[in-house]
């Protein structure tokens, strides 16, 4: 095999993101490991040693890197991507993990000399930083990028690029075939201009192309041509898809702009919703967990208090109707962030940087502290820990008169947090609200105790990293 055939097929290898996530996670903990036996033979570094009757102190330490890991973003691509961004998630993954694994000694070694916490420290965050660096320069680079060509109308080509390539930083549309039966140019790639359709299945080998996504939305564009080359490459086992496939599963999202009449194709929504035992589960951990959030609210109301007399100057709590499971309406609790009568001229959406809200107020959405006062709604049964975020009446109504399927996000209870929170800002409009009920449809979609968990991770990165709002 000559150089030349090697690299060629080295070119066609891509990475897909759950693939991305399980190489970051894998060889983090490979590499750390490595890097403490060769500091343990080194520097003759005695704290942490391998053998059979301490290897439950690697699957400690590797389940640390991993929890703390996704708490602090490590696995977040576009994040894993920048080598900038990323040192900061090392720093923080590194010493967080090193506190915990010091502060567990039932489970890990015995609490060593300041120098091999030093040591120990340096020789993690040092493992962490090498193998970044080598995923950023070589598999972040486009040497493994999956390249792709859009079947769809030429009007749709800036909008579907965008939406696939501005969440996955390894997704690269190289070009597009033109669907339109009513334009003159039958074909048209984005970097390689007037390619005749007969040449289609030359482009897709010679630039090794992984996926074909057809996005048309109008089937008399797929002239006979154009379906036998599908046809061939298909039978040549190259990868075609649908649009709305992809798009769920590189934004998680559900792209209900594309879904029409069809719409039972796009929503089987998650047995998950219907399973006793994991409803009785999640239902026993919502009170246990409302129990934990009551009691740290209650140890947080004498300092909330103060603040808002100081800050705030109007009753501590204040309720509001929200539409919660099955359109029935509840009202909310919280802790005061706004000035008072805020709604004075009418209902609107609360903005990024909302004149109305308080600088303490401020601090209290940052941080979350305002939705303790929530647990009791909780507690209560009408909201869920994991959910969509329950919306005022009035906004629900306006917004569902121009929206299909908005009214679907009730089909399960409003959450204190959620797919859509954790993904995406407070939606200052109905094109932010377009968003987020697209992450809210896809978690009923595939709501599980994996997705659930994975949403706990997200919302502790959110409140460490005070992207609340």
């Amino acid at each position: 095999m000559t150089f030349f055939t090697i690299m060629n097929k080295f070119k066609e290898i891509h990475f897909e993101i759950s693939e991305r996530k399980i190489l970051l996670r894998i060889f983090d903990v490979i590499f750390v490991l490595f890097f403490l036996y060769l500091v343990g033979v080194i520097f003759r570094f005695n704290y942490f040693i391998i053998s059979t009757t301490n290897f439950y102190w690697t699957i400690v330490l590797g389940l640390y890197l991993n929890f703390l890991g996704s708490v602090f973003e490590m696995y977040n691509l576009q994040v894993a991507s920048n080598q900038f961004q990323i040192i900061k998630s090392i720093i923080l993954t590194s010493s967080t993990t090193v506190l915990l694994y010091l502060l567990t000694p039932i489970f890990t070694p015995v609490l060593p000399n300041r120098l091999q916490i030093v040591i120990f420290f340096f020789a993690i965050f040092v493992a962490l930083f090498t193998w970044r660096i080598i995923y950023v320069h070589f598999f972040a680079s486009s040497r493994f990028l999956k390249k792709v060509i859009l079947i769809c109308d030429k009007e749709q080509v800036k909008e579907l690029v965008s939406g696939l390539e501005n969440v996955d930083p390894h997704y690269r549309v190289l070009g597009y075939v033109n669907s339109d039966s009513s334009d003159e140019s039958k074909i048209s790639f984005v970097k390689v201009k007037n390619i005749d359709i007969n040449n289609l299945e030359k482009f897709v080998k010679e630039n090794s192309i992984s996926e074909i996504v057809i996005a048309s939305q109008k089937t008399d564009g797929i002239t006979v041509g154009l379906y036998n080359q599908l046809i061939h490459l298909l039978e040549n086992g190259f990868i075609i898809r649908e649009y709305t496939q992809v798009y769920e599963n590189i934004t998680q999202r559900i792209p209900v702009q594309y879904v029409s009449r069809d719409f039972y194709r796009f929503f089987p929504f998650s047995r998950s919703n219907q399973n006793h035992l994991y409803l009785i589960i999640v239902r026993f951990l919502e009170v246990i967990i409302s129990i934990i959030g009551l009691s740290v609210g209650f140890a947080l109301v004498p300092l909330v208090f103060i603040g808002n007399i100081l800050g705030n100057k109007g009753n501590l709590f204040y309720t509001q109707e929200r539409v919660g499971k099955n359109g029935k309406v509840f009202r909310i609790v919280k802790f005061r962030t706004m000035i008072k009568n805020a709604e004075k001229g009418g209902a609107v959406f609360a903005t990024t940087n909302d004149s109305r809200v308080t600088p303490f107020g401020k601090m209290l959405r940052k941080s979350r502290i305002d939705e303790f006062p929530q647990f009791y709604n909780i507690l209560k049964g009408d909201m869920a820990v994991i959910g969509p975020r329950p919306e005022r009446p009035f906004f629900v109504q306006e917004i569902a008169e121009v929206m299909p399927f908005y009214e679907t996000r009730h089909v399960i209870k409003p959450g204190l947090t959620g797919w859509a929170q954790v993904n995406y800002s407070y939606g200052a409009t109905i094109e932010d609200s377009l968003i987020k009920l697209q992450y809210d449809l896809y978690y009923i979609k595939h709501r599980s105790l994996f997705l659930d968990f994975n949403i706990i991770f997200k919302t502790f990165s959110t409140v460490l990293f005070y992207r609340g709002q």
